[in-house]
């Protein structure tokens, strides 16, 4: 199965980013249609994750933060244990699993922040929400095969393979 789900995670990522951006939502997507566990919820509670946090490039990768809602989805914090610190604490296993997550991005790409990505993949930083900013991320490739699609799908697979190995399905 984990070649299979991630393969086809990593596939449905590259496709959503190109079609339709919002890199956090196209990796939230993706998971969830791989791994068949939608949840239309956390869906639309990453719109705001994208492009570092509002397009703003500034925060971390989107489609970082989107895979590691979609882990938290399946084994963080229930809002009815409010006060199960122990869930949250740094050797808990949520956590442990996330920093693996986080180590496949600093391995990959040295950083997890958006603007440190683009200027891995492509060169430089684009301050996407300026107009004249985009139309050069557009023309560089942002949303071809060396861009942002290429990092939603490598999210996604990455992230598809932990639940995966965890058995968490």
């Amino acid at each position: 199965m984990a070649k299979n789900v991630a393969e086809r995670a990593y596939e449905l990522g590259k496709e959503y980013e190109k079609k339709y951006m919002g890199c956090s939502q196209c990796c939230v997507a993706a998971l969830q249609d791989a791994l068949d566990i939608r949840n239309d919820d956390i869906f639309k509670a990453s719109t705001g994750l994208a492009g570092g946090g509002c397009g703003t490039i500034d925060g971390s990768c989107g489609a970082y933060v989107g895979a590691i809602m979609v882990l938290s989805s399946l084994l963080g914090r229930e809002r009815d244990k409010f006060d199960d610190f122990e869930s949250i604490a740094p050797d808990s296993r949520a956590f442990k699993l996330m920093r693996k997550f986080r180590e496949k991005y600093i391995q990959e790409y040295g950083s997890v922040i958006c603007r440190n990505i683009q200027t891995k993949t492509l060169g430089r930083p684009y301050y996407i929400i300026d107009p004249d900013e985009f139309k050069k991320f557009e023309a560089i490739g942002g949303h071809d095969d060396k861009g942002c699609p290429v990092v939603v799908g490598k999210a996604a697979k990455w992230m598809a393979e932990l639940i995966e190995e965890e058995g968490l399905l």
